[in-house]
């Protein structure tokens, strides 16, 4: 079966833009970024529950292969149809390697030094007005998918947004502008119990405050809120992979 028909019965479309969540004008850096974050939600060590991840992984590496190449990529967006004797597609190489590859592990002080970037830039403002048309003013979700926030950070979150609102760039939904205030105290207190749990959990295993523990705490104390821990290293790991080493092209052997 060929790739597209894999992407179809795996994903519900052949469309290989669809299945990243992109479109046919997205950036070289765009097919990358979103790559990552829909692998990261089936690879195999993260979807244990489901019977068909690595199935879902490894069409997710060919289906970047081919849009990552310009060769490949013209020919899809031309003509519809994926070469399936390319080398980019070849049956032996090892997925994981690939993405691994590509998507080098980050550090604490990669993480760290993205944030103080990244608050108050105008990257955030568009990540943050994105989330809010995406799930069209659901703070709840706007809170946990959003790069390096906190509660701490929701004043701020939400004034970006009402700038934006009152600009006209982006529609008031109802969800963000009559939000209810026991949803809103729901959140804060959501907010504070696994701030208490961390801390508890930091004093019961004895952490201190080195990149080590900083970095077992970040896993541990996410596991209640899986998507946002996704979401935050999905889009740190993806914007530091440009760091990463390109995996070389294997030369196509002469018949």
């Amino acid at each position: 079966m060929g790739l597209l028909e894999r992407c179809r019965e795996l994903f519900n479309t052949s469309n290989l833009y669809e299945v990243l969540g992109t479109n046919k004008e997205a950036s070289e850096a765009d097919i990358r970024k979103n790559y990552y974050k829909v692998s990261l939600k089936v690879h195999p060590d993260r979807a244990p529950d489901d019977p068909q991840a690595t199935e879902k992984f490894q069409v997710l590496g060919k289906l970047y292969a081919v849009l990552s190449d310009k060769e490949q990529r013209a020919v899809y967006d031309e003509q519809g149809l994926v070469d399936e004797e390319s080398d980019v597609l070849s049956q032996d190489r090892c997925w994981e390697e690939y993405w691994r590859l590509l998507f080098p592990k980050i550090t604490v002080q990669d993480i760290l030094e993205f944030e103080k970037k990244y608050k108050g830039s105008d990257e955030e403002r568009e990540d943050v007005i994105r989330l809010y048309v995406q799930h069209e003013g659901d703070m709840d979700a706007i809170t946990a998918s959003a790069l390096c926030s906190s509660q701490e950070d929701e004043p701020r979150l939400c004034r970006i947004i009402q700038a934006a609102i009152k600009s006209g760039e982006v529609e008031a939904f109802r969800a963000f502008t009559k939000e209810s205030q026991a949803k809103k105290r729901a959140r804060r207190k959501r907010a504070d119990r696994e701030r208490e749990e961390a801390e508890e959990m930091q004093k019961e295993m004895g952490l201190g405050e080195d990149e080590e523990s900083l970095v077992m705490m970040l896993k541990k104390n996410q596991q209640s809120r899986e998507r946002n821990f996704n979401s935050l290293m999905s889009g740190l790991e993806a914007k530091y992979s440009q760091k990463g080493t390109k995996p070389q092209k294997r030369k196509k052997a002469k018949k």
